[in-house]
């Protein structure tokens, strides 16, 4: 993965390529690789998580971060890699949302004042709506 990531940052579309296994590796846009590569500025990868499901097949879980047209950019992604002819090949890889947010604060009681600031007692504002 980190190979991989560097290649972006250098500009090594031919590693990409390579990089890929074989059984997808006909799905490259090579245009769209090629522009997203030169166009960034890369700024970091971490990796989050690297599950072995068996010795020929391997889950990552990562966030590349870029800046592209002035905008800074997260890519997270799941990917397979699967060993061909001995080397670690990138297979497919599947975008990863946001992890949820939870707010762990406790919820105001009936007779408490409402947290959104009105004046009222919780029971009457928002917590009528519950």
């Amino acid at each position: 993965m980190r190979a991989r990531y560097s290649a972006f940052v250098t500009g090594a579309i031919d590693f990409i390529v390579a990089s890929t296994h074989s059984r997808t590796r006909k799905e490259i846009d090579m245009s769209f690789i090629r522009e997203w590569s030169q166009t960034s500025t890369w700024r970091g990868l971490q990796i989050f998580e690297t599950k072995v499901v068996d010795d020929d097949k391997a889950f990552i879980s990562f966030e590349a971060q870029y800046t592209q047209n002035g905008q800074d950019q997260n890519h997270r992604e799941k990917s397979l890699f699967e060993r061909e002819d001995g080397q670690w090949r990138f297979v497919t890889g599947d975008e990863l949302k946001n992890p949820t947010v939870r707010y762990e604060t406790p919820r105001p009681g009936r007779n408490d004042p409402c947290p959104c600031g009105s004046g009222k007692k919780y029971k009457k504002c928002h917590g009528a709506q519950s």
